[in-house]
């Protein structure tokens, strides 16, 4: 698994997620949007932690500004 994510795009999903986790405990979302965004802040927290972005290998996409050694 190589790095494909910066820094930025590491820090935006968690900061994304970690609102949503709120969005939640405060009652601004419920229900089906609740489940879907909780679904969402789970994959962003740990792509984040692993800086690795499975979809960002498909379409050929990397944030991260050193390229990994091959």
């Amino acid at each position: 698994m190589t790095t494909n994510m910066g820094t930025i795009d590491r820090a935006l999903r968690i900061v994304i997620a970690v609102s949503i986790g709120v969005m939640y405990a405060t009652g601004v979302i419920g229900g089906t949007w609740a489940a879907v965004l909780g679904v969402v802040a789970v994959a962003f927290i740990f792509t984040g932690a692993v800086s690795f972005c499975p979809l960002y290998r498909i379409v050929g996409l990397s944030t991260c500004p050193v390229e990994p050694s091959k």
